[in-house]
């Protein structure tokens, strides 16, 4: 079965989202989906080396809530910033955090996370893979930065993906 359905999850998706893109569930419809959700896994299979190893899956929920925060705490402060004063527009700027995360899947909701938090940018790792240097509108303390990023996001993702 395995081999049939080599991402069962990736098969389902697809499945569903053929289905709620085309709005229907005639039979029709329903046997594409099932033909897309098992032959586009299976042709994909080969470009996808590197299988994701979940460590911790409690933690997910976790991380998940903090960047929920996250997330409504920065529109709020993005708000500020652009409705405010204007001297809190001149605090923008770049900064670099260095990285303990190697694990590529991990890199890359790291990435996700950052790129989704309004007022933050992922902009550059270094080739090495230890040094992310991202854009902040609002900032006002690089070290908080540094700090918020390794323990809110980096640990989390450590634990699940190393």
């Amino acid at each position: 079965m395995k081999r049939l359905v080599p991402t069962p999850m990736m098969s389902l998706f697809l499945f569903g989202l053929w289905l709620v893109l085309n709005q229907s569930i005639a039979p029709g419809t329903v046997v594409m989906a099932a033909l897309i959700g098992v032959v586009v896994p299976l042709l994909t299979n080969g470009m996808r080396p590197l299988r994701a190893r979940v460590r911790r899956p409690l933690v997910i929920l976790r991380l998940f809530v903090f960047v929920l925060i996250e997330i409504v705490r920065s529109c709020i402060n993005v708000t500020g910033v652009i409705l405010g004063k204007p001297e809190r527009r001149e605090q923008s700027g770049f900064m670099s955090i260095p990285l303990d995360l190697r694990d590529p899947h991990g890199l890359a909701v790291l990435s996700a996370i950052i790129n989704s938090t309004p007022g933050t940018v992922w902009s550059e790792l270094s080739e090495d893979g230890k040094l992310l240097m991202i854009h902040v509108l609002d900032l006002h303390d690089e070290q908080w930065w540094v700090d918020m990023i390794k323990t809110r996001y980096e640990k989390p993702l450590m634990a699940i993906f190393e």
